[in-house]
């Protein structure tokens, strides 16, 4: 049988040593203790009889279908990682890097941290490199000015500081 060669490049899931750690430790709970709790739910649910009516066995079905699909999930994003680590450069921006900036006109700064997608969590500070200002401030040093396309429309930031985790 001949294999499929459209199937363009793997993803790359970047990931930070915490993120990775996170990852691995949901995948650990899910394989072994939610595993077991859905098993022991189904047991009793099998044993009250009729399982065309049992409301509690059909809903533990649909949970171990979603946790069997995010263990498969869980697995993939880390056999396909790719671990952020500081490559000894520390003057520009780069995946791992926390960036403060300030928008033109504003005495305000904001911190953001460059991480991959699959970390990425807007409300904490932590943006996607592949987000609009990810994009824009990847590869900027500071004092650079970064002209950056979002959403809302185009704004202008400065990079006050780019710092990484020892």
């Amino acid at each position: 049988m001949a294999k499929n060669r459209n199937q363009g490049p793997k993803p790359v899931y970047y990931l930070t040593p915490e993120g990775a750690r996170k990852l691995r430790a949901e995948l650990e709970y899910l394989k072994t203790e939610k595993r077991a709790e859905l098993s022991a739910r189904l047991r009793a649910a099998i044993q009250m009889g009729d399982l065309s009516e049992n409301a509690d066995y059909i809903a533990t079905k649909e949970e171990q279908g979603f946790v069997e699909g995010r263990i498969q999930q869980l697995e993939h994003i880390l056999r396909h990682a790719v671990f952020i680590e500081n490559n000894g450069q520390r003057d520009t921006v780069d995946l791992g890097a926390r960036v403060t900036v300030q928008e033109e006109g504003y005495d305000d700064e904001e911190t953001y941290y460059i991480v991959g997608a699959t970390e990425a969590d807007p409300l904490r500070g932590r943006i996607s490199n592949e987000s609009p200002m990810g994009r824009a401030l990847l590869g900027k040093r500071v004092g650079d000015l970064v002209e950056v396309e979002t959403p809302a429309g185009r704004l202008k930031v400065k990079i006050v500081r780019i710092e990484y985790e020892a």
